[in-house]
């Protein structure tokens, strides 16, 4: 396979604090030979783990990118032990649209691994993450949020995976990051996904979903801010004791947690986050709009358990996420 066309303006193997690129080639209009300048930061002082610390996956997600931000230019050798490298946007591109998708290659960076060398600019960006980036790290901790179109309870997550000891170290991390919610989670479509590469790599990775909405609160900001520190003391990266929280944990035991519009029109949820519900129990009513008169469509849900996650804007399209729900976790 031909070598990545990205080229870091930083030494991963430096000792020290470095703030610098990855430069990405992009010829276009307004710049023909212009670059795509991905920020990225690395602190690394002796022996230890790698932590790969990313958010902005998707554009329009930001407590990773707050976080990140704030953590790159706070942390200090002095304080590592090991090496953490810092990407707060993956998708750079698309964070400065704010959009999920690249305006680019209408890419979307958490369905492109593992990515192309000669691709355009997202495959491209994946590759570099899974033949550069992922080898480098140990753990990895993925920051999302449900973006413009989504709202979560704010949780931590991990998968269930077939090597249970890799998946233990996950859940365990879980647990430190210490959000409000801690996910056993269940992805509809994990094909192409960073999740995917990482830990086909056996690689522990955890996600997030902190919120949404297509932006940040106070607090959102403060559980990822928290929690990033949290990971990496629990990873032995960063000195300090991690900060003790109460979470809840929740479970997504099969696809029943989701439920889909059929119709599209304005859709009135039923139930907030955190609200128990019942199997059966018409969690949002979709209205047409073409016309005054006609009855709702009723969106019912397929087990008990909690809110997690709704639809985010008043009107909804045929095939949307109506609703996420979980089992809360004895």
């Amino acid at each position: 396979m031909r070598a990545s066309p990205i080229s870091p303006t930083v030494d991963f193997s430096a000792e020290g604090v470095q703030h610098g690129f990855l430069r990405l080639p992009y010829s276009r209009d307004d710049s023909a030979w212009g670059s795509v300048m991905i920020p990225v930061t690395v602190v690394k002082n002796g022996e230890g783990p790698t932590a790969l610390l990313t958010g902005g996956n998707h554009g329009d997600e930001y407590e990773g990118p707050i976080a990140l931000f704030d953590l790159a230019r706070t942390l200090k050798a002095e304080d590592v032990s090991g090496r953490v490298i810092i990407v707060p946007a993956m998708n750079y591109p698309a964070f400065l649209a704010g959009t999920r998708t690249s305006p680019i290659d209408k890419g979307n960076m958490n369905r492109s691994f593992p990515g192309a060398p000669d691709g355009t600019v997202t495959p491209k960006i994946a590759d570099y993450f899974q033949r550069m980036l992922l080898p480098l790290a140990d753990i990895v901790l993925d920051f999302h949020s449900g973006g413009k179109t989504l709202d979560f309870l704010p949780f931590c997550a991990a998968h269930i995976l077939p090597d249970k000891a890799q998946e233990a170290k996950a859940f365990a991390l879980v647990s430190a990051f210490g959000a409000p919610w801690s996910m056993k989670m269940l992805e509809i479509d994990a094909v192409g996904m960073y999740d995917t590469a990482a830990e086909e790599m056996g690689k522990v990775f955890i996600t997030t979903e902190l919120g949404g909405g297509g932006t940040a609160t106070a607090r959102s900001a403060g559980i990822a801010k928290t929690g990033v520190a949290n990971v990496l003391k629990a990873a032995g990266i960063l000195k300090g004791s991690v900060e003790a929280t109460d979470t809840t944990w929740l479970d997504m035991p099969d696809g029943n947690c989701f439920s889909f519009a059929e119709d599209g029109g304005l859709i009135e949820p039923l139930y907030d986050l955190g609200n128990r519900v019942k199997n059966g129990d018409v969690v949002a009513r979709i209205y047409p709009v073409g016309r005054t008169g006609v009855a709702p469509v009723e969106v019912k849900a397929k087990m008990d358990g909690i809110l997690a996650a709704r639809h985010f804007p008043g009107l909804v399209k045929s095939g949307d996420c109506v609703s996420v729900l979980a089992d809360i976790v004895d």
